[in-house]
């Protein structure tokens, strides 16, 4: 085949991931228990998260809902994987559960991340994330909402 007659090809990417990334990340109870959307639980994730840092872990915004945790965080990839990072969280979560009487199983065993490919992405997921009480009902007003806010702010940064 000549050079005229080849289909052209797509550039190669410069980069396939950024030094750290911003994950959106959902988690959910074992069989969807409505049981996280409590003061004690929303204590000890904002405590965890708050020490996020010495750890190579930011959180940004959050919703707990009473069946499942969103959230966007961004990991330093040189000290902790994104895995490593939601067991602990969830270890974290289940613990406070456990102190108040709740018996596991707490939670579903994987979970779901996206890696954020841009600041319009954050912000838009987010903008969707934040309307979950809402649209299931739980309050009129995203303010109204207890458990959910920005621990960190992120900026994507595509290095």
């Amino acid at each position: 085949m000549s050079a005229e007659n080849r289909k052209p090809r797509l550039h190669r990417l410069d980069r396939v991931f950024v030094h750290s990334p911003i994950y959106f990340v959902t988690a959910c109870t074992h069989q969807r228990r409505k049981i996280l959307a409590t003061a004690r639980v929303h204590e000890a994730f904002l405590d965890f998260a708050r020490r996020g840092p010495g750890h190579g872990a930011w959180v940004g915004a959050y919703v707990i809902m009473p069946d499942r945790l969103r959230l966007f965080v961004s990991l330093d990839d040189q000290k902790i994987m994104l895995s490593a990072w939601m067991k602990t969280s969830k270890n974290t979560a289940s613990k406070a559960l456990r102190l108040h009487g709740t018996p596991p199983p707490h939670w579903q065993k994987t979970f779901f991340d996206h890696l954020l490919r841009s600041g319009e992405s954050y912000s838009h997921k987010w903008s969707y994330v934040r309307e979950n009480p809402v649209r299931a009902r739980l309050v009129s007003e995203t303010e109204d909402w207890a458990f959910t806010g920005e621990i960190f702010a992120l900026e994507y940064c595509p290095d």
